[in-house]
């Protein structure tokens, strides 16, 4: 009669532990009804992080507050892909119920772990060049998103009229980055068409910047810097080589000019973050992800002229720029 009860006994608390287990198991949000967004950012910088609470926003602005409606699982890589991977495996084996994907490479190996899980992905140049959409207009998998794709030839041409007699052009950029590669190619034929040589020179890293910049500053009149995540975490560097050099930098995004370039005309990343998070809010609702066409930003033409470099380099701005000069402490 001992055994049997110990047996039962060894039972029950084996049944106990299955329960545990199984509830442990169970999907994100199922348990409380709340909808759970992984969101993995590839690294921190100002426009990143201006996406980012562009999309909670959004939600926000909907009805979806993060702790209430929604729960936001926020991680940031810290630029490295390795980092990506692990968050993005966590997300699957977490069962969330949608990942926000800020920049391509992020987007990107979120799509290489999921094929079910929606994905909306901001901050990304081009979701084709980066195959992660069939199409921009019929996207025909589980990502969608808000595209910064950038008025490449008017920013080209904003270089030219600021400054008429200069020459040649540099640009530098991560070759790695396939956005990146994207936008230096278009700048290069503007640059052809408006009369500029231009030479180039490309980084992996963070730390390739202050020699890559120094290289280049020996060669150019005027500098061009794309949308590109490794610039934009190094603009401090960038700032530091053009003051001594007296070499004004062109910005693809506002955000990197008031970190140290000199001007630039872009796009707004709140409201490209807001678009996003409109769109989460249409899978919320069921929308399915591979009829959703990519969204582009419909504000190009934000100027920022980063007033503490105009002063340094001791520039003559047009009357009709003046209302541009911000200051980064502004």
């Amino acid at each position: 009669m001992r055994a049997t009860k110990n047996a039962m006994k060894l039972a029950a608390v084996f049944v106990l532990a299955m329960i545990l287990s199984m509830s442990g198991c169970q999907t994100a949000g199922e348990d409380d009804g709340v909808i759970t967004i992984g969101v993995v950012q590839l690294v921190t910088h100002r426009a990143l992080d201006a996406a980012y609470d562009g999309f909670v926003a959004a939600l926000a602005d909907n009805g979806y507050r993060d702790g209430y409606e929604i729960r936001l699982d926020f991680h940031n890589a810290l630029g490295e892909i390795a980092n990506l991977s692990t968050i993005c495996d966590r997300f699957v084996s977490n069962r969330v119920d949608m990942i926000l994907a800020i920049t391509t490479p992020a987007a990107q190996v979120a799509a290489s772990k999921t094929e079910t899980i929606p994905i909306v992905g901001t901050a990304i140049t081009s979701f084709e060049n980066a195959r992660l959409v069939d199409s921009n207009e019929a996207p025909g998998g589980n990502v969608t998103g808000s595209s910064d794709m950038n008025p490449i030839a008017a920013q080209i041409g904003l270089i030219r009229e600021l400054m008429p007699d200069a020459q040649t052009l540099g640009f530098i950029y991560n070759s790695s980055e396939a956005n990146s590669v994207l936008q230096i190619g278009i700048a290069r034929e503007q640059a052809t068409l408006l009369g500029f040589d231009y030479v180039e020179v490309t980084v992996t890293n963070t730390n390739d910047v202050y020699q890559a910049m120094q290289s280049l500053v020996s060669r150019c009149d005027v500098i061009y810097i794309p949308t590109d995540n490794t610039l934009a975490s190094a603009m401090a560097t960038v700032q530091s080589v053009t003051i001594e050099s007296g070499t004004p930098t062109f910005c693809a995004d506002t955000n990197m000019t008031l970190e140290g370039g000199f001007a630039s005309m872009g796009i707004n990343y709140f409201d490209l973050g807001y678009d996003a998070g409109l769109m989460a809010i249409e899978i919320i609702n069921g929308a399915d992800p591979a009829t959703m066409p990519i969204r582009f930003a419909t504000s190009s033409d934000v100027i920022v002229i980063n007033g503490f470099m105009l002063d340094v380099l001791g520039f003559e701005l047009p009357e009709k720029y003046l209302g541009y000069v911000f200051y980064p402490e502004e």
